[in-house]
């Protein structure tokens, strides 16, 4: 990451407070703006930070790596506001949440014009409308709940319960140009399975944002934004995106920290207001471009604590998104993946993935899966006696084999018609 604009004179302060989780600095308030890059020195060693908070007689600033090295009366710069210079050349490589690479940097180059971490969401009257569906590969999905390219939908699930890999499986979607992958908190000894086990092969056009939950919270807060200023440059140039954001709660739980150490007061659940502002902020920049450009279709994971998904977060996300869909405890622990859960999920733009018949087929299917559902108690009782109700009747017969047919895992192919697949599977 580098300077958007280079300041023409060097400005500076003193740091005048040291906490375990920010500093800090006099002298500087009239030369910055929240958002501004603030580099700390003590002797030999430097910090980057950013400006969280702005008093009259002093900043507060959070730096991207803790424990804060520097003391009290070190010197803190000015840097301006930060930006990125992405490149073509990015496609199958690894960054830090600051856009520097991890992995092998050979042959990758600085783009020409800068791109800003924090960016406004294009028009709303100048954007494409979304109009053209695409083929998710996961059979599931695609019976149940069809995505069309420039749409935002949720994955909502409690922790092990198959997120990030439907996420891997989604990812390999035919279609896309490029594909951004922000992982968010995660473990660190999981970035590299994800990467090079359920990738694979499909790397070659996957740019990953990577920031483990051993780093700061600013380094987590960062990620998704960098991500996803990575996905508008792609975008506006005409190409269609996927962006994968694992997890969207991760981000939340940083922008808290952030906040915090700012001196805002917990609203909701330990929350600050300013999480529930950011989210749309950031969620809303994905989906179609202009006209002229391309498009960021966006598939955030939401973990949802304790499986509770009337979660302050996971419910102000699934108000911002274009759908959701539900994996449950419940079904994974039948050995159904992926363990989504039809009757909860939907896609708002399911519409157009369907012709009038498939719609009239799945209203069918839902129907049948919520009878078979409702009396699984009254037939695990014995309570259910065959020729007295035809509808339960053929739900008992159907549904099971439904079921087994939306079974998937990521080692078998991508679907390629799951209206056929699941006919064929009924028919046997």
């Amino acid at each position: 990451m580098a300077n958007a604009t280079q300041p023409l004179v060097q400005v500076g302060g003193t740091i005048s407070q040291v906490t375990p989780a920010f500093c800090c600095v006099s002298g500087l308030s009239p030369f910055v703006r929240l958002g501004d890059r603030v580099r700390l020195e003590a002797g030999e060693q430097k910090q980057l930070g950013e400006v969280i908070r702005l008093d009259e007689a002093r900043v507060t600033i959070k730096t991207f790596d803790e424990p804060i090295v520097a003391g009290l009366g070190a010197r803190a710069w000015r840097m301006g506001p930060a930006a990125l210079y992405p490149d073509p050349s990015w496609k199958g490589h690894i960054f830090n949440a600051l856009g520097a690479p991890l992995s092998d940097a050979a042959g990758l180059a600085h783009g020409q014009s800068a791109v800003l971490a924090d960016r406004n969401a294009p028009a709303p009257l100048r954007r494409q409308r979304i109009a053209k569906p695409f083929k998710s590969g996961v059979r599931v999905i695609d019976l149940f709940t069809p995505l069309c390219f420039g749409q935002r939908i949720g994955i909502f699930a409690g922790s092990g319960v198959g997120k990030s890999t439907l996420l891997g499986m989604l990812s390999r979607a035919k279609g896309f140009d490029t594909v951004v992958i922000a992982l968010v908190g995660e473990r660190g000894r999981e970035v590299r399975e994800f990467l090079e086990d359920t990738l694979g092969e499909h790397r070659e056009r996957v740019i990953a944002v990577v920031s483990t939950g051993d780093e700061s919270p600013m380094m987590r807060r960062l990620a998704p934004k960098t991500a996803t200023a990575i996905a508008e440059y792609f975008r506006d140039r005409g190409e269609n995106v996927l962006l994968i954001v694992d997890s969207v709660t991760r981000f939340a739980h940083a922008a808290r920290e952030v906040a915090l150490a700012a001196g805002e007061p917990p609203v909701a659940r330990g929350y600050t207001p300013s999480v529930f502002s950011n989210l749309p902020t950031l969620l809303e920049r994905a989906g179609p471009g202009e006209e002229g450009s391309g498009s960021i279709t966006g598939i955030y994971s939401v973990l949802v604590d304790g499986d509770d998904h009337n979660d302050p977060v996971a419910d102000s996300i699934r108000g911002t998104l274009d759908g959701h869909i539900v994996l449950d405890r419940a079904i994974a622990d039948q050995a159904r993946f992926p363990a989504v859960n039809v009757l909860a999920s939907i896609s708002r733009l399911s519409q157009l993935g369907w012709t009038p018949e498939q719609r009239n087929l799945v209203s069918k299917l839902r129907a049948m899966i919520a009878r078979f559902e409702d009396t699984r108690d009254l037939r695990l009782m014995g309570g259910y006696r065959g020729g007295a109700d035809p509808e339960l009747d053929k739900a008992v017969e159907i549904v099971p084999k439904l079921f087994e047919a939306m079974k998937q895992s990521p080692r078998d192919p991508a679907s390629m018609d799951a209206f056929q697949e699941m006919a064929r599977a009924l028919q046997s």
